[in-house]
């Protein structure tokens, strides 16, 4: 069973930058296609940004030019880097394996909480 572990998360005023980690315990990690998800109180979780295993990389509309999805697979670690946050950005953000709508993945990590201030 993969185990995720997020990090980075905090609270930022808008137009600030984060950047996240999540640490994989894929045996594959290299041949994985890895996501980003975002969750905001009430409401489900959401996919934000992917990346394949030849590092082709997929946004949602509202952060492309903003966000940019990496990964270092020595390391095991898929990175989101949030350029220019925006109130809209807050919430509690997931990595997970592979790319699919959040309510395929049975196994998740405790995620890390991104607030931006107005």
């Amino acid at each position: 069973q993969v185990q995720l572990v997020e990090s980075g998360g905090g609270l930022v005023q808008a137009g600030a930058s984060l950047k996240l980690s999540c640490i994989v315990s894929e045996t594959d990690f290299s041949g994985a296609a890895m996501a980003w998800y975002r969750q905001i109180p009430g409401q489900q979780r959401d996919l934000v940004a992917s990346i394949s295993s030849l590092g082709s990389r997929n946004y949602v509309n509202p952060v492309k030019g903003r966000f940019t999805i990496s990964r270092d697979n020595a390391k095991k670690t898929v990175y989101l880097q949030m350029d220019d946050l925006k109130p809209d950005d807050t919430g509690v953000y997931y990595c997970n394996t592979p790319p699919l709508p959040a309510s395929m993945h049975t196994t998740w990590g405790r995620g890390t909480q991104v607030t931006v201030s107005s």
